[in-house]
């Protein structure tokens, strides 16, 4: 572990801490490598293990092709998810909680099976789930203006902040989940719409990616964890009183209050 590591990963957990968003790690460190950006992130996952927390999932992110356009990648990245990152479907996120939030509308994978890579496949994450549920992601940047490179929201945990499960359990058998669709709402107003194969084509191929990536740093997914698959549509800015709801075809609908 480096000494840049250890710095850059205070960086971010005391922005976390104060609320106060800080300049692009690669604006301070332009030649931080994907790597590096791993590393301080599981540093500070790490803390917050030590400190209590509980890894219960993880988040995949940048899983469209306009997302990964628009940051300059070909892959997607990947975030850890806490015990204490779960709202109830309906809660409410406290605007003290986060710095400049935004809503995504996902499916989330509920494994039975561990998945270790590499050479997992989309066929072997489907025998290893339980069943999926419609999720959202409140995702959220410890950078100032989300002015992110792909290194700035890897160390930033992917920028995730919040997650909220909800609608009915269902079987992946059950549902096509290429073509399965939602409808997301900003206070009752339609604000996109999208379907599974907006993630990697499935979602499905989205958790291979990440359980292959993953054994990179030897690490697996567990019976038990849950993952978000990557959002099927744009992510919404949310402000104090707005109510997003996400409604999928077979799944039924999850939302929360800011």
């Amino acid at each position: 572990m480096t000494a840049k590591i250890v710095e850059y990963a205070e960086l971010l957990a005391e922005a976390e801490s104060s609320a106060i968003a800080i300049d692009p790690l690669t604006a301070l460190y332009p030649d931080l490598s994907v790597n590096e950006a791993y590393s301080i992130q599981l540093e500070n996952i790490a803390k917050k293990v030590e400190e209590g927390n509980k890894i219960v999932g993880k988040k995949i992110g940048l899983t469209s092709l306009a997302m990964q356009k628009l940051l300059g990648v070909n892959e997607p990245d990947y975030g850890h998810l806490l015990d204490n990152m779960v709202i109830e479907n309906g809660g409410l996120v406290s605007m003290e909680q986060v710095l400049q939030p935004k809503v995504e509308a996902e499916i989330a994978f509920v494994l039975k099976k561990e998945l270790r890579g590499p050479n997992i496949t989309a066929l072997d994450v489907l025998q290893a789930t339980d069943y999926i549920v419609p999720a959202l992601e409140i995702v959220d940047s410890r950078i100032k203006d989300w002015k992110i490179k792909l290194q700035d929201t890897i160390a930033d945990n992917a920028s995730s902040a919040f997650y909220v499960l909800g609608g009915k359990p269902a079987k992946v058998e059950d549902v096509d989940l290429e073509l399965l669709g939602v409808a997301f709402t900003k206070n009752g107003d339609l604000v996109n719409t999208g379907v599974g194969a907006a993630a990697l084509g499935n979602p499905a191929n989205c958790v291979a990616w990440l359980a292959n990536r993953l054994s990179d740093f030897d690490i697996s997914l567990m019976p038990g964890e849950v993952i978000l698959s990557g959002a099927l549509s744009a992510a919404a800015e949310a402000k104090s009183g707005d109510v997003f709801t996400a409604r999928f075809a077979h799944l039924g609908q999850v939302s929360v209050r800011f």
